[in-house]
Parts: C-alpha cells; sequence; structure tokens
C-alpha cells in the first residue's frame, strides 16, 4: 500500500499543471459549499434564535375562544392548568412562558399601522436583552403598564421617538371595538420581517385592551433542552392534550393564519391548538428551503465540472502511462492493484484539495463574520439581522470532504477499471 501511495504522489508532482487545475476547482467547490452551507446554518440559527425569542417558543400550546361560531379569538381560557399539564407531562421543557396575543392598529399623529400585539413580561423572559439590539430607549420600562416597544421601520413610519403616545385600536373578542393609549418606552433595530408587522407590549396592556381577566393568555411557549426534538414533542403532545381538552387538527401555518379556518367551522368554546417553530415562520421558512435549494444546485453543477475534469485527468494519466501499465502488469502486477494505483492517485488529489479547500472556507467565514458585512434593506427581511452571518459547523464541514472526495473518487473508478483491461503485450508495445 505504501509503495502504491509513492507511486500516486509522484506522478501527481510529475504533472503539476493539471494536479493544479483539477485541485485548485476541488478546492474551489469546497470553500463554494462550506460558504452556502454555513450561509444556510447562519440563517436558520439566526431565525431560531430571533423569532423564538420574539414570537414564538420551540413548542407552542395555543388555541381559540368561539364565543358565537363565527367568532374566533386567540385565547387559551384557564391557561395555568394547560401549563401545569404540560410541565408534568413533558420533561424536555426547559421554560414555559406565557404569552397574551392581540392582532389590531397602532395610530400615531402622522400614520397608522396593523400589526400583531405581542405581550410579554420582561422581567421574567431575560432574553430579550440577549437579542433586541435598542436604538433608544430602556428595555426595563416595558415591565410599566401601557407601554410598547416598536422597531425602527415602524418608527420611521409613524414618526414616533421614545416617549411618543401611540393608540392601540382593536375590535374585542365580543365583536365591539376597544382603544387604549400606549409610551414607546424603547425602539430596536429590525430583526426582518418579525418586526415588520409585530410591536412589543407589557402582558397585561393586551388584556386590558381585550377586556380579558388574569385566567387568559394568547399562548403557552415551551422552550426545549434539545430543540432538535421540536416535532417528536409537539406530535407527542399534540395527543396528550387530546385526551383531556379539545384540541384542532395540525396546520403547518402561523395561527393568526388559521383564523379562517377556524371561523368556519361550527363550535364554540375552547379548542387548543399545539404548533412549532417552524409552523409559526411558515411564511419566511421559503427563504430557507431557497438557500438550501441554490446551494444543491449550485454544488452540483461545479460537481460536474470537477468530475468531467478528474475523468480527462485520469484518461490523459492512463494514457501517458500506458506502457508503464503493461510492464507493471508483465512483471506480474495483479489488476486489482492496477485498479487501487489510479484509484489512490485520485483519492489523493480530492482528499488533499478538499481539507484544504475546507481549511480556506473556514478560514474565509471567519473572515466573513468578523468584517461584519452589511446585507441591504431586502436581504435583512429575510436574514433576520443587518449583518451576513455565516454559521460553519463540524458536520457541514464533514459532509462538504465526505461528499467531493467520495464522489470524486467513485467517478474515477470507471477510468481506473479501464486501465486494467489493457493487455500487457498491447500496452507494452504501444508508442503514445
Amino acid at each position: 500500500m505504501g509503495r502504491l501511495v509513492l507511486i500516486a504522489v509522484r506522478n501527481l508532482l510529475q504533472h503539476k499543471r493539471r494536479t493544479f487545475l483539477v485541485g485548485g476547482a476541488t478546492v474551489a467547490v469546497t470553500i463554494m459549499l462550506i460558504l452556502l452551507l454555513g450561509l444556510a446554518n447562519g440563517i436558520e440559527q439566526t431565525m431560531l434564535r430571533s423569532a423564538t425569542t420574539l414570537s414564538t417558543g420551540h413548542v407552542n400550546v395555543g388555541g381559540f375562544f368561539k364565543i358565537t361560531s363565527g367568532q374566533a379569538a386567540p385565547v387559551v381560557t384557564k391557561f395555568q392548568a394547560v401549563r401545569d399539564f404540560v410541565l408534568q407531562n413533558v420533561p424536555e421543557v426547559r421554560l414555559a412562558v406565557d404569552r397574551a396575543r392581540g392582532w389590531g392598529k397602532i395610530v400615531s399623529d402622522k400614520s397608522s399601522k396593523q400589526v400583531g400585539i405581542v405581550g410579554v413580561d420582561v422581567q421574567a423572559e431575560k432574553d430579550f436583552k440577549g437579542v433586541l439590539q435598542l436604538v433608544s430607549g430602556n428595555l426595563d420600562d416595558l415591565a410599566q403598564p401601557a407601554t410598547c416597544l416598536i422597531f425602527e421601520s415602524q418608527a420611521t413610519r409613524l414618526a414616533l421617538q421614545v416617549g411618543d403616545v401611540a393608540t392601540l385600536s382593536t375590535p374585542t373578542f365580543r365583536g365591539a371595538y376597544n382603544s387604549m393609549d400606549v409610551k414607546v418606552v424603547a425602539i430596536a433595530k429590525d430583526v426582518g420581517l418579525i418586526s415588520s408587522f409585530n410591536i412589543i407590549v407589557q402582558k397585561q396592556t393586551v388584556r386590558d385592551l381585550y377586556l380579558l381577566d388574569d385566567n387568559a393568555t394568547g399562548a403557552i411557549q415551551l422552550y426545549l433542552e434539545d430543540p432538535t426534538k421540536t416535532e417528536e414533542v409537539a406530535e407527542r403532545l399534540r395527543k396528550l392534550l387530546a385526551e383531556h381538552y379539545p384540541v384542532i387538527d395540525a396546520q403547518s401555518t402561523p395561527f393568526w393564519q388559521k383564523f379562517q379556518v377556524v371561523t368556519r367551522e361550527d363550535w364554540t368554546g375552547q379548542k387548543l391548538d399545539v404548533s412549532t417553530w417552524k409552523d409559526e415562520l411558515s411564511f419566511v421558512a421559503w427563504v430557507l428551503d431557497l438557500v438550501r435549494g441554490v446551494t444543491t444546485a449550485f454544488t452540483s453543477v461545479l460537481m460536474i465540472i470537477i468530475l468531467i475534469g478528474v475523468m480527462n485527468s485520469m484518461w490523459m494519466s492512463i494514457r501517458e502511462r500506458t506502457r508503464e501499465i503493461g510492464t507493471l502488469r508483465a512483471i506480474g502486477m495483479g489488476k486489482s492493484r492496477v485498479l487501487l494505483m489510479f484509484l489512490m492517485e485520485a483519492s489523493l488529489l480530492s482528499v488533499v484539495a478538499t481539507l484544504v479547500g475546507a481549511g480556506l472556507g473556514i478560514g474565509l467565514a471567519g473572515i466573513i463574520n468578523a468584517a461584519q458585512v452589511k446585507v441591504p434593506q431586502a436581504l435583512m427581511l429575510f436574514l433576520m439581522r443587518d449583518t451576513l452571518h455565516l454559521a460553519v459547523t463540524p458536520a457541514a464541514v464533514a459532509v462538504s470532504v465526505l461528499v467531493i472526495s467520495g464522489v470524486t473518487t467513485l467517478f474515477a473508478l470507471y477510468p481506473a477499471y479501464r486501465a486494467t483491461r489493457l493487455k500487457p503485450i498491447t500496452a507494452i508495445h504501444d508508442v503514445g
């Protein structure tokens, strides 16, 4: 085996130009694959962290309450009993918080805007400070009644500053309209689409706006020790809750898109709903699918180019070494050893090139992250941050190296096999 490796190394060094071209292309593809995978992972991580802090848990227990069959409200009544039941039966839960939900209009002296109203308790939810970047104001002031936090683009449109008063207006769950004034205590940087249509208020503000008592909330957001178990936990929880409470059918849509379905159904009272963070963010999840699709398509095209180059390189090597192959076969080298000799050459080139590409890709990703590259406003809506973030994981690096080196070695198998079929006497007398 050692001699075959030595032969492969010498042949690669002897044909430096060919080795450089094929190896360089492999390095480039590896770098591109790692960067694209890093971009996809970065979007997913940012989406998960921002969204699960601002608008959804890993798993959510929400629901709808219908006073009449044609009028639904996103409310969970007697939520404390539901929360206790969940905590007793789902050991994977790390943290459970309840949030009030609403939908209405925020009105300033200059303009108005339809928004989702998210009621939180900032004193209980410390993660808020780690996600939101304030432009002005103090997040702790959101603990006061009749206060709100808005985002930068909303502040610009509504011409609001910290200290200004805006009016929230919404139909209550009984059909009558109610409104109340709220003071802007903080303005935060935009975090993508989530911030374009959501404002944050003190939890009691939502209850006062909708004339609810302390036994009602919008949703119970569950944060898991292991977020990868989200789908498994959600499915199990849905079945457990269905044994004790009315539960609506599973739908892979955010809660506000379920109103039309729920209002058409002929029932009254309370029904619970179990959703995941992916369900609640399905309206932007296509961005992640698009990035992954582009990654696959782009990598496939580059891989085809590399494979053509590898096969051509192998054919040229075999043609140039026909007499060598004949001599080796004549002195007793078996077909399997000839096959292994050429596979070793292709494998060595691809493995070294992918490892170099992986190292350069990791380094380039680090440079991009350190440079805090600003992204256009249109991209920021989907990336959920104002800078480009690449999350290169060990798994992504391993996949890149194994896939590229494995596929290129595999496609070198056919030329190598054809080399073993050369008859020794014919190969020795080949005049090139």
